[in-house]
């Protein structure tokens, strides 16, 4: 398509990328493009014509090694004219040779193994329920929490450091992170709510086993009784799956998460009990 050009975004121009991913039915947190932008804000691009952004994509470089490609949308006048793939190649040579991670649509897997060298590797599914309850006891404030050991119990649960983002993403207003700790004192799970368009989104939420999701989420929602809230899951977790069946959460919609080598070096997966975010891993 003639009169198109692959940019770079503004800060001002990530709003542009949520309310692409708001139109979408995504439910972006109200906080996204803030945090989103402060962990890469050269990792923000867009398709532009006649002044217009008609197509946006992050590409958030997070380590020497592990990048996250997310809000990948193209505004439904300007499809099927080659525009996505084009700004995806544009906007991937950010990462270099780092493995990249994404989420997509299901339906489309095969296309992104055959056009954007994206392999898939499990499902994810949203859930939704309602939030109320008891506030657990012996659970502590994120923001209290000793952030050097808040962010090596992160790493664990996540393919990079990401000392930047999670500094944003606890801190944020309208977000609310909570911790548990074993008899020993350490972190065994970590949880964070943050106000949507729609509702409240949970993510992440790591745990070292059930009993320990299920606290952090307990806390997590006691402080959001009647309130719709949604969690990520990676559906390859028979204890997140679990989860949601006892607590008869509702489906919504499943994605497909894929990276760009076949077998990269991923966290153990069964202590994963919700995504941080589809749009940043």
């Amino acid at each position: 398509m003639d009169g198109v050009r692959f940019r770079r975004m503004t800060r001002d121009e990530v709003e542009i990328a949520i309310s692409f991913a708001a139109a979408e039915g995504w439910n972006p947190g109200r906080s996204d493009a803030e945090c989103f932008y402060h962990t890469d804000p050269d990792g923000f691009f867009c398709a532009e014509s006649g002044g217009k952004v008609i197509g946006t994509i992050s590409v958030v470089n997070y380590s020497p090694d592990f990048a996250f490609a997310g809000l990948f949308v193209v505004d439904p006048a300007f499809r099927a004219h080659g525009i996505g793939m084009q700004l995806y190649r544009f906007a991937l040579r950010h990462a270099g040779a780092r493995v990249v991670g994404g989420d997509g649509v299901i339906a489309m897997v095969e296309k992104y193994r055959k056009d954007g060298g994206l392999f898939f590797h499990h499902n994810n599914a949203r859930y939704a329920g309602t939030g109320g309850g008891p506030m657990p006891p012996d659970l502590e404030p994120a923001e209290e929490t000793g952030f050097s050991d808040l962010a090596a119990f992160d790493a664990e649960h996540f393919p990079a450091r990401r000392e930047t983002f999670l500094r944003n993403w606890i801190g944020r207003p309208g977000h609310f992170g909570l911790v548990k700790r074993d008899g020993g004192g350490a972190i065994c799970g970590f949880g964070v709510r943050r106000v949507c368009r729609t509702g409240y989104k949970i993510g992440p939420l790591f745990a070292r086993d059930r009993t320990a999701a299920e606290q952090v989420l307990d806390g997590l929602v006691a402080g959001i009784p009647g309130e719709t809230f949604f969690l990520d899951i990676p559906c390859t977790n028979a204890g997140a799956t679990s989860l949601v069946a006892g607590r008869h959460l509702q489906p919504v919609f499943s994605t497909a998460r894929l990276y760009s080598k076949e077998n990269p070096a991923l966290p153990p997966i069964d202590e994963i009990y919700g995504i941080t975010t589809f749009e940043l891993g």
